[in-house]
């Protein structure tokens, strides 16, 4: 599996009988390529809109200067609390639960899962600097490979937006959750375009609980990241890429402090009706 370490020469020969069994339980065909296949094999991450190289994409247009510092923690909040809220969903998830990442990438949030059995998925096609090498599967999210009902819990992390269909993607997410399973979803809803052209839609609030009732999930909870302020902030510094060198210092006097100072007035956004984005926490129905 993607998780393992050494060669695959290397693997003991009780691992391979063991790891044929859980890949016989999960996969109901052989659509989907193992991550066996995949290690090693050159395979890279390409742009399909399937990934959350939104992030990467977002950072590409912030400030260079202020790039790992605490001031983009700051300003960068959505990607802060998708962070957080995937790493809290990790520790509520028993040990030894098995947990799909719908739409993995480069299987960024595998670390968060060290107590569970990650599972990594991805159409995989796209841009070739990112590697797939960590993936379990390569699938549209609209066909996923699995069997009905074999995982505790999933993750879709800003790829519904890249999805043609993504009420079918939801109900293939359903389809392969154990009744009761844990879905955490961030989702965008003021994002400017990105990873053109597989850039399809944006998300109200009220979108995204018709989508999650109408895919069978239950108990759910929306939660927006910001409000228009933190929105304002973000949009100040990202205003500096149209500026030609001569005139970026001026533009960075202008907007820098105004994108320090925004997030500072949130609080006066009650309803939260302006936001980047939202994080949806659901369960499916039993």
């Amino acid at each position: 599996m993607a998780g393992s370490h050494g060669p695959p020469g290397e693997e003991s020969a009780r691992e391979r009988p063991r790891k044929a069994v859980e890949r016989s339980a999960l996969f109901r065909t052989r659509a989907g390529l193992l991550a066996g296949g995949l290690a090693g094999s050159g395979l890279r991450r390409r742009l399909d809109g399937h990934d959350r190289s939104e992030e990467a994409g977002m950072r590409s247009r912030f400030p260079r200067w202020l790039a790992g510092t605490a001031v983009e923690r700051y300003v960068l909040d959505f990607e802060a609390r998708i962070e957080k809220a995937v790493s809290e969903f990790a520790g509520g998830l028993p040990t030894g639960g098995l947990v799909l990442d719908a739409g993995a990438g480069e299987g960024r949030h595998r670390t968060h899962f060290p107590r569970q059995r990650y599972v990594a998925v991805d159409l995989a096609v796209g841009d070739a600097e990112w590697d797939y090498g960590r993936l379990d599967a390569v699938a549209d999210l609209r066909a996923l490979p699995f069997r009905d009902a074999v995982f505790d819990a999933c993750l879709n992390i800003v790829t519904l937006e890249h999805i043609p269909d993504p009420a079918a993607a939801l109900a293939e997410i359903a389809r392969t959750l154990k009744p009761g399973g844990k879905l955490l979803l961030a989702a965008p809803q003021e994002w400017e375009i990105h990873q053109a052209p597989h850039d399809y839609y944006r998300f109200t609030r009220h979108a995204l609980a018709a989508l999650l009732q109408q895919a069978g999930f239950a108990a759910f909870r929306i939660e927006a990241a910001g409000g228009f302020f933190r929105l304002l902030a973000r949009r100040c510094l990202n205003s500096l890429q149209f500026f030609p060198a001569p005139l970026w210092p001026l533009a960075a006097a202008v907007f820098v402090p105004l994108g320090l100072a925004l997030p500072a007035l949130d609080f006066l956004d009650r309803e939260r009706n302006f936001t980047l984005g939202y994080l949806c926490f659901a369960e499916k129905q039993p």
